[in-house]
């Protein structure tokens, strides 16, 4: 909840279907559930502690399944693409965060910059 709350300060976001159990019942849904981009924001950096920060060159998201309070997400990413774009080497990810249940919470794209010797379509 701690997470979820420090987001919506910093996006801006104090919608009350984040925060409050009550306001969410009150919507259909059974709590508080999480803010999207908060997830989008958990698989980024999963990338970016692989690959660097400066190394991004796109990422796109989609949002499939909700997440509630304790739910357990993990990141996953696999290279589907290795391509030269301007006069660098680039690498494109499938990425996903799935809730324990498999369900895909979140899906996308990203695409990073890689050194030729890079080890990024290996791992």
């Amino acid at each position: 909840m701690t997470d979820i709350v420090r987001y919506q300060g910093a996006s801006g976001d104090m919608n009350p279907i984040h925060h409050d159990d009550e306001f969410a019942r009150a919507a259909g849904f059974p709590a508080a559930i999480s803010v999207g981009m908060l997830g989008a924001g958990w698989l980024a950096a999963y990338c970016t502690e692989h690959l660097g920060e400066e190394t991004v060159r796109r990422f796109r998201t989609r949002f499939a399944a909700v997440v509630y309070r304790g739910d357990r997400l993990t990141a996953s990413a696999e290279v589907v693409r290795r391509f030269d774009c301007d006069g660098e080497t680039r690498v494109e990810l499938a990425v996903q965060l799935r809730k324990d249940d498999g369900r895909v919470a979140i899906s996308g794209l990203a695409e990073f910059a890689v050194s030729e010797d890079s080890s990024a379509d290996r791992n």
